[in-house]
Order: C-alpha cells, then structure tokens, then sequence
C-alpha cells in the first residue's frame, strides 16, 4: 500500500483492481463514482490521486469535490485528533456541469480509518441535492488497543 500511495507506483493499483470491482458490483452498482480529492499540492507531489485511480475502475469519476487547501497529512494526525477535528476540508465544485441532484453517490477512497474524510467529504455533496452518500475503500486501518499506530 505505501509503494503504491506514497512512492508513485501506480501500476500496483491493478492488483487490487478485481476485489474492488467485485464489492462494487454486489453493494453499488448503481452509484456514481466520486474520488476523494487531493489537495493540488499534494497531488503534485504524489503524480496522482490513488482514490480517482480505484473510481475509474467502477466507472467513470465523478470530480464533484474540490480539497482547496492543504491540510496535515492524516496519516500525521492523532486517533483523536481525526474523530473530533471540525474542519470542513471539502467543497463541492459547482462548476461542474454534472447534476448529482437526487442520486445515489459513492465516495471512493483507497483507506477507512475513522470514516472523518468521508464523513466530511459527504456534507458538501448532501448539502448540493445528493440522495445519499456511502462510501467503499480499499482498506480498513485498525487501532490496536495496546499501540499507538495503525494497522
């Protein structure tokens, strides 16, 4: 997963392309793809959005959220720190020609740790006239109890 999403390599993403497809096909075969955004600066950094690759897998994305400035990495921020920040990282990017107004969408991303991005990432597209919101990821972190980090 870090070579993947931390060291450019793109091409990883085909492995995990048949088990993604095969979870959107059973519980979202309707909805219409949304990546979650990166922050340009970090997109710059990382050669690509690893969220938009897994979307384009189901379909063809939907770029409706836009992720203006750059926040701390998450993977830099505190267990508690992610469950109760408030900020509001997303915005809907009304420019866009594609009506979302009452569909169903789904929010891609490649890691669920405490749902904080997609629950912030949903606001703005409920706010706009979506139906609903889910979500499907790649992977789940987990806490351990006993250690400080993820797994």
């Amino acid at each position: 997963m870090a070579r993947w999403k931390y060291r450019g390599d793109a091409a990883i993403a085909e492995g995990f392309r048949p088990a993604f497809v095969k979870a959107y096909k059973r519980h979202f075969p309707d909805c219409l793809p949304v990546p979650i955004p990166l922050a340009p600066e970090r997109l710059l950094e990382r050669g690509f959005n690893q969220a938009e690759q897994l979307a384009s897998f189901v379909g063809e994305p939907v770029n409706v959220l836009k992720r203006p400035e750059m926040a701390e990495k998450q993977s830099k921020t505190s267990y508690a720190g992610r469950l109760n920040g408030d900020s509001r990282p997303f915005v809907f990017d009304n420019h866009r020609e594609f009506a979302i107004k009452d569909r169903h969408l789904l929010l891609i991303d490649d890691i669920y740790t405490t749902g904080a991005t997609v629950r912030k990432a949903a606001r703005p597209l409920l706010e706009a006239g979506a139906a609903a919101v889910s979500a499907l990821t790649l992977a789940r972190a987990v806490k351990l109890a006993d250690e400080g980090g993820f797994v």
